[in-house]
């Protein structure tokens, strides 16, 4: 199938989405981020729903079928692709000597690496740089609006919705036209994600007394250190800090305020065994992978 629809798609989807934050953007604020409460709760509820009776045993099946190199070997693929998007957005933050990194990063693991299967560039010292536009529009000021929980794709905000063309585009089907293959690829991309939070995911209910809040307040904060480098402005922090979290408390503001650069391959730890990262879940962008 000729990819020129999902083209027409993403680029409706891209204006529909800077609509609608633009109308819900001055409903949030730091320190009540989630106006949409209720709403998102439903949608939490039923995402549970969804994985409890499906995603979770499937991935489950999955893994005690699969071996650990061929799970890895899908992962490097869908990332090879996101290494990509991810430098197109380190060349849009104003940091192009990290985006070369990232284009010689694509550059050796899809040659070297055959096509993407192995990670060759990691030991020649090649480091993964997640980026997505979401973390650009942060840079550039773009204050991110209601916190919102995605049907099938979880948690995200206003301003990181404006992500997931982007995220959808740089993916397998820049290279495959057959749309049942690439739909099928994105399936097993899903399942092989789930399958690598499984051990993490069973644990959230033992810390949090809300799973949905914890949540909540896990992937804020780390979309905050993600565009702060680890380091956002005090005041954003304390602003953050006045509301109190369901489960453990996060990192530490910095002490002093540093400029936006968002930088994103060491998520903070929130106890001894998980991280921010692995709590939120599943994010959006393994999805449209």
């Amino acid at each position: 199938m000729n990819p020129r629809p999902v083209d027409a798609w993403v680029k409706g989807l891209t204006g529909t989405l800077l609509v609608s934050s633009a109308l819900l953007q001055g409903c949030a604020t730091r320190q009540h981020p989630d106006p949409l409460e209720p709403m998102n709760r439903k949608v939490f509820s039923f995402n549970q729903t969804v994985d409890d009776n499906v995603l979770k045993p499937v991935a489950t099946g999955y893994k005690a079928v699969t071996p650990q190199p061929v799970r890895t070997a899908i992962s490097n693929f869908g990332g090879n692709f996101k290494d990509l998007w991810s430098a197109i957005n380190l060349f849009l933050q104003g940091h192009p000597g990290e985006g070369a990194t990232q284009i010689m990063r694509v550059s050796v693991n899809s040659t070297l690496g055959l096509a993407g299967l192995i990670d060759i560039a990691t030991p020649m010292r090649l480091e993964r740089k997640n980026e997505d536009f979401g973390q650009t529009l942060g840079v550039w000021g773009v204050k991110p609006g209601a916190y919102l929980v995605l049907p099938f794709l979880g948690p995200s905000t206003l301003r990181d919705v404006a992500s997931l063309p982007g995220d959808f585009y740089f993916s397998h089907r820049l290279v495959i036209d057959d749309w049942g293959v690439a739909n099928g690829i994105s399936v097993l991309q899903v399942v092989n994600a789930r399958a690598g939070l499984l051990d993490v995911t069973n644990l959230l209910g033992d810390v949090a007394l809300d799973p949905y809040s914890f949540v909540r307040d896990a992937y804020l904060q780390r979309r905050q250190n993600q565009i702060y480098n680890g380091e956002p402005p005090e005041e954003e922090q304390e602003d953050y800090e006045s509301e109190p979290a369901a489960g453990p408390a996060a990192a530490p503001a910095a002490p002093e305020a540093a400029a936006p650069q968002s930088q994103a391959d060491s998520p903070e730890k929130l106890s001894p065994d998980i991280t921010v990262a692995e709590l939120q879940g599943l994010r959006a962008d393994e999805f449209v992978r």
